[in-house]
Protein backbone atom coordinates (compact mmCIF):
# COMPACT_ATOMS: atom_id res chain seq x y z
CA UNK A 1 0.00 0.00 0.00
CA UNK A 2 2.54 2.53 0.93
CA UNK A 3 4.42 1.90 -2.53
CA UNK A 4 0.82 2.92 -4.29
CA UNK A 5 0.52 5.87 -2.28
CA UNK A 6 4.30 7.04 -2.84
CA UNK A 7 3.83 5.98 -6.41
CA UNK A 8 0.09 9.03 -6.42
CA UNK A 9 2.00 11.14 -4.28
CA UNK A 10 4.38 11.26 -6.97
CA UNK A 11 2.34 11.49 -9.85
CA UNK A 12 0.16 14.21 -8.31
CA UNK A 13 3.63 16.44 -7.85
CA UNK A 14 3.49 15.86 -11.64
CA UNK A 15 0.46 16.80 -12.14
CA UNK A 16 0.39 19.82 -10.28
CA UNK A 17 3.64 21.09 -11.75
CA UNK A 18 1.87 20.70 -15.24
CA UNK A 19 -1.09 22.56 -14.27
CA UNK A 20 1.52 25.67 -13.13
CA UNK A 21 3.48 25.38 -16.32
CA UNK A 22 0.73 24.50 -18.96
CA UNK A 23 -2.58 24.70 -17.82
CA UNK A 24 -3.91 22.65 -21.16
CA UNK A 25 -2.68 19.34 -19.87
CA UNK A 26 -4.17 18.81 -16.34
CA UNK A 27 -7.25 17.37 -17.41
CA UNK A 28 -5.96 14.44 -19.52
CA UNK A 29 -3.45 13.78 -16.79
CA UNK A 30 -5.86 13.64 -14.04
CA UNK A 31 -8.00 10.95 -16.20
CA UNK A 32 -4.87 9.09 -16.31
CA UNK A 33 -4.26 9.57 -12.85
CA UNK A 34 -7.82 8.70 -11.70
CA UNK A 35 -8.24 5.34 -14.13
CA UNK A 36 -5.11 4.08 -13.10
CA UNK A 37 -5.05 4.27 -9.61
CA UNK A 38 -7.57 3.80 -6.40
CA UNK A 39 -9.73 7.10 -5.99
CA UNK A 40 -9.51 6.56 -2.06
CA UNK A 41 -5.89 7.18 -2.42
CA UNK A 42 -5.62 9.74 -5.44
CA UNK A 43 -8.81 12.22 -3.33
CA UNK A 44 -6.37 12.86 -0.13
CA UNK A 45 -2.68 12.46 -2.06
CA UNK A 46 -3.99 14.60 -4.70
CA UNK A 47 -4.85 17.30 -2.56
CA UNK A 48 -2.28 17.60 -0.16
CA UNK A 49 0.54 17.19 -3.33
CA UNK A 50 -1.11 19.55 -6.05
CA UNK A 51 -0.63 22.82 -3.99
CA UNK A 52 0.57 25.55 -6.20
CA UNK A 53 4.16 26.78 -6.27
CA UNK A 54 3.43 29.70 -4.68
CA UNK A 55 1.71 28.23 -2.43
CA UNK A 56 4.66 26.28 -1.36
CA UNK A 57 6.89 28.88 -1.45
CA UNK A 58 5.00 31.58 0.74
CA UNK A 59 4.40 29.02 3.41
CA UNK A 60 8.33 27.46 3.18
CA UNK A 61 9.35 31.65 3.28
CA UNK A 62 7.56 31.71 6.95
CA UNK A 63 9.35 29.54 8.62
CA UNK A 64 12.78 30.25 6.54
CA UNK A 65 12.68 34.26 7.59
CA UNK A 66 13.94 34.19 11.15
CA UNK A 67 15.36 37.24 12.73
CA UNK A 68 19.23 37.17 13.10
CA UNK A 69 21.12 36.43 16.60
CA UNK A 70 22.25 40.36 16.84
CA UNK A 71 20.23 42.82 15.39
CA UNK A 72 20.86 46.27 14.55
CA UNK A 73 19.88 49.19 16.81
CA UNK A 74 20.74 52.53 15.56
CA UNK A 75 21.05 52.74 11.65
CA UNK A 76 21.98 56.10 9.69
CA UNK A 77 20.71 56.63 6.28
CA UNK A 78 21.93 59.22 3.11
CA UNK A 79 21.78 61.11 1.25
CA UNK A 80 19.35 61.76 -1.21
CA UNK A 81 15.81 62.77 -0.54
CA UNK A 82 12.89 64.42 -2.53
CA UNK A 83 9.55 64.18 -3.05
CA UNK A 84 7.92 61.86 -5.45
CA UNK A 85 5.10 62.70 -8.18
CA UNK A 86 3.82 59.22 -9.47
CA UNK A 87 1.64 59.54 -12.47
CA UNK A 88 0.69 57.56 -15.85
CA UNK A 89 3.80 57.91 -18.15
CA UNK A 90 1.72 57.73 -20.81
CA UNK A 91 -1.01 59.97 -19.94
CA UNK A 92 1.47 63.13 -18.67
CA UNK A 93 2.95 62.58 -22.10
CA UNK A 94 -0.56 62.67 -23.72
CA UNK A 95 -1.38 65.83 -21.75
CA UNK A 96 2.30 67.34 -22.89
CA UNK A 97 0.63 67.14 -26.16
CA UNK A 98 3.58 64.73 -27.14
CA UNK A 99 2.85 62.01 -29.97
CA UNK A 100 4.15 58.30 -29.42
CA UNK A 101 7.59 57.30 -31.67
CA UNK A 102 10.20 55.55 -31.64
CA UNK A 103 12.62 55.04 -28.83
CA UNK A 104 16.02 55.96 -28.14
CA UNK A 105 18.04 56.27 -25.15
CA UNK A 106 19.48 59.78 -23.93
CA UNK A 107 21.92 59.97 -21.05
CA UNK A 108 20.63 63.04 -20.30
CA UNK A 109 17.02 64.64 -21.49
CA UNK A 110 17.71 68.39 -22.65
CA UNK A 111 13.42 68.37 -23.95
CA UNK A 112 10.16 66.89 -23.97
CA UNK A 113 11.21 65.42 -27.11
CA UNK A 114 14.13 63.59 -25.42
CA UNK A 115 11.74 62.83 -22.44
CA UNK A 116 9.65 61.14 -25.03
CA UNK A 117 12.28 58.99 -26.91
CA UNK A 118 14.25 57.59 -23.48
CA UNK A 119 10.42 56.75 -22.01
CA UNK A 120 9.73 54.28 -24.79
CA UNK A 121 13.15 52.79 -24.93
CA UNK A 122 12.87 52.12 -21.51
CA UNK A 123 8.73 51.52 -21.82
CA UNK A 124 9.62 48.66 -24.68
CA UNK A 125 11.65 46.79 -22.43
CA UNK A 126 9.64 46.89 -19.79
CA UNK A 127 12.95 48.31 -17.85
CA UNK A 128 13.79 50.93 -14.93
CA UNK A 129 15.78 53.92 -15.52
CA UNK A 130 16.29 57.08 -13.99
CA UNK A 131 17.56 60.47 -15.84
CA UNK A 132 18.49 63.86 -14.92
CA UNK A 133 16.71 66.94 -17.03
CA UNK A 134 18.85 69.37 -17.52
CA UNK A 135 16.50 72.76 -18.31
CA UNK A 136 15.31 73.95 -14.99
CA UNK A 137 12.32 76.07 -16.76
CA UNK A 138 11.34 73.24 -19.00
CA UNK A 139 11.38 70.63 -16.36
CA UNK A 140 9.39 72.82 -13.73
CA UNK A 141 6.57 72.89 -15.90
CA UNK A 142 6.34 69.07 -16.31
CA UNK A 143 6.14 68.95 -12.91
CA UNK A 144 3.54 71.19 -12.50
CA UNK A 145 1.43 69.51 -15.62
CA UNK A 146 2.23 66.10 -13.39
CA UNK A 147 0.99 67.06 -10.02
CA UNK A 148 -2.06 68.63 -11.47
CA UNK A 149 -2.83 65.38 -13.96
CA UNK A 150 -5.41 62.91 -12.30
CA UNK A 151 -4.53 61.07 -9.93
CA UNK A 152 -1.00 62.03 -9.42
CA UNK A 153 0.28 60.84 -6.17
CA UNK A 154 2.78 62.08 -4.03
CA UNK A 155 4.98 60.12 -1.64
CA UNK A 156 8.52 60.20 0.28
CA UNK A 157 10.95 60.07 -2.68
CA UNK A 158 14.87 59.50 -3.16
CA UNK A 159 16.39 55.97 -1.86
CA UNK A 160 17.65 56.92 1.38
CA UNK A 161 14.75 58.53 2.18
CA UNK A 162 12.94 55.17 0.99
CA UNK A 163 14.96 53.15 2.93
CA UNK A 164 14.51 55.24 5.87
CA UNK A 165 10.68 54.94 5.90
CA UNK A 166 11.11 51.25 4.93
CA UNK A 167 13.53 50.98 8.27
CA UNK A 168 11.52 53.04 10.49
CA UNK A 169 8.74 50.21 10.21
CA UNK A 170 10.08 48.44 12.77
CA UNK A 171 9.57 50.67 15.72
CA UNK A 172 12.63 48.86 18.04
CA UNK A 173 14.92 50.88 15.48
CA UNK A 174 16.27 54.10 15.78
CA UNK A 175 16.60 55.45 12.27
CA UNK A 176 18.85 58.70 11.20
CA UNK A 177 17.73 60.52 7.74
CA UNK A 178 20.11 63.08 6.31
CA UNK A 179 19.21 64.20 2.83
CA UNK A 180 17.77 67.66 1.34
CA UNK A 181 14.69 67.34 3.33
CA UNK A 182 11.93 70.34 2.42
CA UNK A 183 9.04 71.06 4.36
CA UNK A 184 6.88 68.82 2.87
CA UNK A 185 9.22 65.85 2.72
CA UNK A 186 9.52 66.63 6.43
CA UNK A 187 5.42 66.70 7.07
CA UNK A 188 5.21 63.09 5.18
CA UNK A 189 8.01 61.54 7.17
CA UNK A 190 7.67 58.69 9.32
CA UNK A 191 7.67 60.54 12.81
CA UNK A 192 10.08 57.85 14.41
CA UNK A 193 12.62 59.14 11.79
CA UNK A 194 15.70 61.87 12.86
CA UNK A 195 16.47 64.40 10.35
CA UNK A 196 19.45 66.49 11.48
CA UNK A 197 18.53 69.90 11.61
CA UNK A 198 20.96 71.01 9.02
CA UNK A 199 19.99 68.65 6.17
CA UNK A 200 16.37 71.10 6.55
CA UNK A 201 16.01 73.24 3.32
CA UNK A 202 13.83 76.06 2.61
CA UNK A 203 12.09 74.23 -0.43
CA UNK A 204 11.48 70.54 -2.05
CA UNK A 205 12.98 68.64 -4.57
CA UNK A 206 10.76 66.95 -6.72
CA UNK A 207 11.35 63.91 -9.02
CA UNK A 208 8.91 62.55 -12.03
CA UNK A 209 8.06 59.31 -11.93
CA UNK A 210 6.52 57.64 -14.95
CA UNK A 211 4.26 54.33 -14.14
CA UNK A 212 3.38 51.89 -17.02
CA UNK A 213 1.52 48.66 -16.48
CA UNK A 214 2.26 45.39 -18.15
CA UNK A 215 0.71 45.12 -21.37
CA UNK A 216 -0.06 49.21 -21.58
CA UNK A 217 0.26 50.31 -25.39
CA UNK A 218 0.92 53.66 -26.16
CA UNK A 219 1.64 53.45 -30.22
CA UNK A 220 3.58 50.62 -31.27
CA UNK A 221 5.32 50.31 -27.84
CA UNK A 222 3.88 47.62 -25.71
CA UNK A 223 5.08 47.03 -22.32
CA UNK A 224 6.14 43.94 -21.32
CA UNK A 225 6.49 44.14 -17.79
CA UNK A 226 5.06 47.15 -15.27
CA UNK A 227 7.94 49.72 -14.21
CA UNK A 228 8.73 53.05 -14.34
CA UNK A 229 11.06 55.61 -15.48
CA UNK A 230 12.34 58.36 -13.39
CA UNK A 231 13.59 62.30 -14.02
CA UNK A 232 14.50 65.28 -12.43
CA UNK A 233 16.40 68.07 -12.36
CA UNK A 234 17.62 67.94 -8.71
CA UNK A 235 20.97 70.72 -8.21
CA UNK A 236 20.77 69.33 -3.97
CA UNK A 237 20.91 65.61 -4.65
CA UNK A 238 22.75 66.00 -7.74
CA UNK A 239 25.53 67.52 -5.76
CA UNK A 240 25.38 65.50 -2.56
CA UNK A 241 25.27 68.50 -0.88
CA UNK A 242 24.36 66.63 2.90
CA UNK A 243 27.29 63.78 2.32
CA UNK A 244 29.29 65.99 5.15
CA UNK A 245 26.77 66.93 6.63
CA UNK A 246 25.50 62.89 7.67
CA UNK A 247 28.96 61.54 8.22
CA UNK A 248 29.57 64.55 10.38
CA UNK A 249 26.73 63.49 12.28
CA UNK A 250 27.46 60.04 12.83
CA UNK A 251 29.69 60.32 15.52
CA UNK A 252 27.15 61.68 17.61
CA UNK A 253 24.30 59.29 16.49
CA UNK A 254 26.44 56.39 16.83
CA UNK A 255 24.98 53.99 14.69
CA UNK A 256 25.60 49.92 14.16
CA UNK A 257 24.91 50.20 10.21
CA UNK A 258 25.27 53.59 7.52
CA UNK A 259 23.47 52.86 4.17
CA UNK A 260 24.73 55.42 1.59
CA UNK A 261 23.16 56.25 -1.69
CA UNK A 262 22.61 58.76 -4.17
CA UNK A 263 26.05 58.80 -6.12
CA UNK A 264 24.13 58.18 -9.02
CA UNK A 265 22.40 61.76 -8.91
CA UNK A 266 25.72 63.36 -9.83
CA UNK A 267 26.02 61.81 -13.18
CA UNK A 268 23.43 64.23 -14.21
CA UNK A 269 25.59 67.03 -13.37
CA UNK A 270 28.34 66.76 -15.66
CA UNK A 271 31.95 65.48 -15.58
CA UNK A 272 33.72 68.09 -14.57
CA UNK A 273 31.68 68.39 -11.31
CA UNK A 274 31.54 64.26 -10.63
CA UNK A 275 35.09 64.21 -10.86
CA UNK A 276 35.88 66.38 -7.90
CA UNK A 277 32.70 65.32 -5.83
CA UNK A 278 33.83 61.60 -5.63
CA UNK A 279 37.36 62.43 -4.61
CA UNK A 280 35.70 64.61 -1.70
CA UNK A 281 32.40 61.30 -1.23
CA UNK A 282 35.47 58.74 -0.74
CA UNK A 283 37.19 61.24 1.83
CA UNK A 284 34.31 61.53 3.54
CA UNK A 285 32.95 57.75 3.92
CA UNK A 286 36.53 56.62 4.88
CA UNK A 287 36.01 59.11 7.44
CA UNK A 288 33.27 56.62 9.01
CA UNK A 289 34.37 54.46 11.55
CA UNK A 290 36.25 51.31 10.66
CA UNK A 291 33.98 48.91 12.72
CA UNK A 292 30.84 50.52 11.13
CA UNK A 293 29.41 48.33 8.24
CA UNK A 294 28.61 50.62 5.16
CA UNK A 295 25.58 49.65 2.39
CA UNK A 296 26.23 51.21 -0.97
CA UNK A 297 22.38 51.68 -2.44
CA UNK A 298 23.36 52.07 -6.84
CA UNK A 299 20.70 53.28 -9.14
CA UNK A 300 20.76 53.75 -13.14
CA UNK A 301 23.70 55.03 -14.74
CA UNK A 302 24.72 55.48 -17.84
CA UNK A 303 28.52 56.75 -18.20
CA UNK A 304 30.59 54.28 -18.57
CA UNK A 305 33.93 56.61 -17.31
CA UNK A 306 31.40 57.61 -13.90
CA UNK A 307 30.56 53.72 -13.19
CA UNK A 308 34.19 52.72 -13.50
CA UNK A 309 35.21 55.31 -11.13
CA UNK A 310 32.63 54.17 -8.45
CA UNK A 311 34.11 50.62 -8.91
CA UNK A 312 37.95 51.12 -8.38
CA UNK A 313 37.05 54.38 -5.58
CA UNK A 314 33.90 53.74 -3.44
CA UNK A 315 33.41 50.07 -3.96
CA UNK A 316 36.10 48.88 -2.11
CA UNK A 317 35.84 51.06 0.49
CA UNK A 318 32.27 49.90 1.40
CA UNK A 319 30.86 46.57 2.83
CA UNK A 320 27.68 45.64 1.25
CA UNK A 321 25.92 46.90 -2.42
CA UNK A 322 22.73 46.82 -3.83
CA UNK A 323 21.76 46.95 -7.15
CA UNK A 324 19.13 45.65 -10.13
CA UNK A 325 20.20 43.78 -13.29
CA UNK A 326 20.41 46.90 -15.57
CA UNK A 327 22.62 47.88 -12.70
CA UNK A 328 24.60 44.64 -13.05
CA UNK A 329 25.31 44.55 -16.68
CA UNK A 330 25.93 48.47 -16.92
CA UNK A 331 28.47 47.80 -14.40
CA UNK A 332 30.41 44.91 -16.28
CA UNK A 333 30.06 47.13 -19.70
CA UNK A 334 32.19 49.74 -17.29
CA UNK A 335 34.49 47.61 -15.99
CA UNK A 336 35.07 44.40 -18.97
CA UNK A 337 34.03 41.94 -17.19
CA UNK A 338 32.05 38.56 -18.20
CA UNK A 339 29.30 39.19 -20.62
CA UNK A 340 30.06 42.68 -21.21
CA UNK A 341 29.30 42.21 -24.91
CA UNK A 342 25.53 41.36 -23.57
CA UNK A 343 23.71 44.66 -25.06
CA UNK A 344 21.01 44.16 -22.89
CA UNK A 345 19.19 41.32 -20.94
CA UNK A 346 16.52 39.34 -22.93
CA UNK A 347 13.49 38.61 -20.71
CA UNK A 348 14.49 36.99 -17.39
CA UNK A 349 18.20 37.42 -16.54
CA UNK A 350 20.22 34.16 -16.77
CA UNK A 351 21.35 32.73 -13.35
CA UNK A 352 24.67 32.00 -14.64
CA UNK A 353 25.36 35.13 -16.39
CA UNK A 354 24.51 37.30 -13.33
CA UNK A 355 26.42 34.82 -11.31
CA UNK A 356 29.72 35.43 -13.06
CA UNK A 357 29.40 39.06 -12.69
CA UNK A 358 28.77 38.82 -9.53
CA UNK A 359 31.89 36.84 -8.60
CA UNK A 360 33.69 38.87 -10.81
CA UNK A 361 32.78 41.81 -8.76
CA UNK A 362 33.52 40.38 -5.40
CA UNK A 363 36.94 39.45 -6.88
CA UNK A 364 37.89 42.60 -8.46
CA UNK A 365 36.27 45.36 -5.81
CA UNK A 366 35.69 43.35 -3.46
CA UNK A 367 37.57 40.54 -0.59
CA UNK A 368 36.99 37.11 -2.63
CA UNK A 369 40.95 37.21 -2.40
CA UNK A 370 41.97 37.01 1.57
CA UNK A 371 44.92 38.90 0.71
CA UNK A 372 42.83 41.97 -0.62
CA UNK A 373 42.40 45.38 1.49
CA UNK A 374 38.70 45.97 0.63
CA UNK A 375 36.16 46.00 2.50
CA UNK A 376 33.16 44.51 -0.48
CA UNK A 377 31.70 41.63 1.35
CA UNK A 378 28.52 41.48 0.05
CA UNK A 379 26.07 41.93 -2.80
CA UNK A 380 22.47 42.25 -2.96
CA UNK A 381 21.15 41.48 -6.77
CA UNK A 382 17.60 42.37 -7.34
CA UNK A 383 15.06 41.64 -10.46
CA UNK A 384 11.30 40.57 -11.13
CA UNK A 385 11.67 37.02 -10.75
CA UNK A 386 14.40 36.66 -8.14
CA UNK A 387 17.13 37.45 -6.00
CA UNK A 388 21.00 36.76 -4.97
CA UNK A 389 22.87 37.47 -1.66
CA UNK A 390 26.40 36.94 -3.30
CA UNK A 391 28.78 36.56 0.07
CA UNK A 392 32.09 36.47 0.72
CA UNK A 393 32.26 33.48 3.24
CA UNK A 394 32.79 34.42 7.04
CA UNK A 395 31.18 38.20 6.92
CA UNK A 396 28.02 37.83 6.48
CA UNK A 397 25.24 35.43 8.48
CA UNK A 398 21.56 34.48 8.39
CA UNK A 399 21.63 35.24 4.68
CA UNK A 400 18.98 32.86 3.86
CA UNK A 401 16.51 34.86 5.73
CA UNK A 402 17.65 38.15 4.36
CA UNK A 403 17.49 36.89 0.77
CA UNK A 404 14.05 35.38 1.40
CA UNK A 405 13.04 38.27 3.37
CA UNK A 406 14.06 40.58 0.47
CA UNK A 407 12.07 38.53 -2.00
CA UNK A 408 9.08 38.61 0.57
CA UNK A 409 8.56 42.35 0.54
CA UNK A 410 8.84 42.79 -2.83
CA UNK A 411 6.24 40.30 -3.28
CA UNK A 412 3.73 42.04 -0.64
CA UNK A 413 4.35 45.44 -1.06
CA UNK A 414 4.12 45.70 -5.21
CA UNK A 415 0.51 44.15 -4.57
CA UNK A 416 -0.16 46.98 -2.11
CA UNK A 417 -0.26 44.29 0.66
CA UNK A 418 1.30 43.82 3.99
CA UNK A 419 1.66 40.22 3.64
CA UNK A 420 1.66 38.16 0.20
CA UNK A 421 -1.63 36.75 -1.22
CA UNK A 422 -0.76 33.61 -3.07
CA UNK A 423 -3.92 34.30 -5.01
CA UNK A 424 -2.47 37.41 -6.77
CA UNK A 425 1.47 36.50 -7.22
CA UNK A 426 2.95 34.12 -9.57
CA UNK A 427 6.35 32.48 -9.99
CA UNK A 428 8.50 33.49 -13.17
CA UNK A 429 12.03 32.50 -11.62
CA UNK A 430 13.55 29.44 -13.66
CA UNK A 431 12.78 26.56 -11.98
CA UNK A 432 16.03 25.24 -12.58
CA UNK A 433 19.61 26.59 -13.80
CA UNK A 434 22.99 26.48 -13.59
CA UNK A 435 25.84 28.06 -11.24
CA UNK A 436 27.53 29.69 -14.36
CA UNK A 437 27.09 30.43 -18.27
CA UNK A 438 30.19 28.48 -19.14
CA UNK A 439 32.44 24.95 -17.77
CA UNK A 440 32.64 24.31 -15.05
CA UNK A 441 29.33 24.64 -13.81
CA UNK A 442 26.71 23.33 -11.70
CA UNK A 443 22.95 22.34 -12.59
CA UNK A 444 20.78 23.65 -9.73
CA UNK A 445 16.78 22.81 -9.07
CA UNK A 446 14.35 25.21 -7.37
CA UNK A 447 12.93 23.35 -4.51
CA UNK A 448 9.30 25.16 -3.54
CA UNK A 449 9.34 23.75 0.29
CA UNK A 450 12.97 25.24 0.69
CA UNK A 451 12.98 28.13 -1.57
CA UNK A 452 16.68 29.31 -1.16
CA UNK A 453 19.06 27.78 -3.48
CA UNK A 454 22.62 27.79 -2.15
CA UNK A 455 25.76 27.32 -3.86
CA UNK A 456 29.63 28.25 -3.97
CA UNK A 457 32.12 29.35 -6.08
CA UNK A 458 35.59 29.87 -4.45
CA UNK A 459 35.10 31.19 -0.97
CA UNK A 460 31.69 33.09 -2.19
CA UNK A 461 28.63 31.60 -1.40
CA UNK A 462 25.66 32.50 -3.54
CA UNK A 463 21.56 32.80 -1.77
CA UNK A 464 19.20 32.68 -4.62
CA UNK A 465 15.03 33.14 -4.27
CA UNK A 466 12.26 33.26 -5.95
CA UNK A 467 10.23 36.11 -6.01
CA UNK A 468 6.26 35.99 -6.17
CA UNK A 469 5.78 38.28 -8.61
CA UNK A 470 2.29 40.60 -8.17
CA UNK A 471 0.04 39.81 -11.00
CA UNK A 472 -1.62 43.31 -11.50
CA UNK A 473 1.51 45.51 -9.34
CA UNK A 474 -0.24 48.98 -7.49
CA UNK A 475 3.38 50.42 -7.18
CA UNK A 476 6.71 49.68 -8.62
CA UNK A 477 8.52 52.83 -7.39
CA UNK A 478 10.56 51.76 -4.25
CA UNK A 479 10.99 48.56 -4.24
CA UNK A 480 14.59 47.67 -4.54
CA UNK A 481 15.04 50.13 -1.72
CA UNK A 482 12.39 48.09 0.91
CA UNK A 483 14.20 45.08 -0.98
CA UNK A 484 17.57 46.30 0.31
CA UNK A 485 16.24 47.81 3.25
CA UNK A 486 14.68 44.50 4.62
CA UNK A 487 17.25 42.12 3.41
CA UNK A 488 20.08 44.22 5.29
CA UNK A 489 17.52 44.08 8.85
CA UNK A 490 17.62 40.39 8.06
CA UNK A 491 21.49 40.41 7.78
CA UNK A 492 24.47 40.16 10.44
CA UNK A 493 27.86 40.44 10.97
CA UNK A 494 29.37 37.28 11.35
CA UNK A 495 32.00 36.13 13.34
CA UNK A 496 35.28 35.32 11.29
CA UNK A 497 34.54 31.96 11.37
CA UNK A 498 34.96 30.92 7.61
CA UNK A 499 32.89 27.58 8.04
CA UNK A 500 29.43 30.00 8.62
CA UNK A 501 27.49 29.86 5.79
CA UNK A 502 24.36 30.65 7.17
Amino acid sequence: MWRKAVLVALLAFAVGYLYHTNPELPECMVQLVTQSLPQSLLSTQYESSAHSLEEAISRAWESLITAPTRQWGRIAVGVNACIDVVVSGVGLLQALAVDPGSGSDHDVLHSKEDLKETFIHYMERGAAAERFFSDKEVFQRIARAASEYPGAQLYVGGNAALIGQKLASYPELVVLLCGPVGPKLHEILDEQIIVPPESLQETDEYHLILEYKAGEQWGSTRAPQANRFIFSHDVSNGEMSTLETFVASLEEFQPGLVVLSGLHMMEGMGRELWEDRLKEAVVAISDVRNEVPIHLELASMTDKDYMSSIMKEVMPIVNSIGLNEQELLFLSHAGGGPHSDLAAWDGIPDVGRVTDILLWVLEQHGRADPESEADLTRIHFHTLAYHILATVDGHWANQRAAVAAGARVASSQACGLQAVDVSKVVVKAPLSFYSSFSEPRESLVLDPSSPVTVWRRGNVSFYLSPVLVCKQPLRTVGLGDAISAEGLLYSEIASQSPSEHC
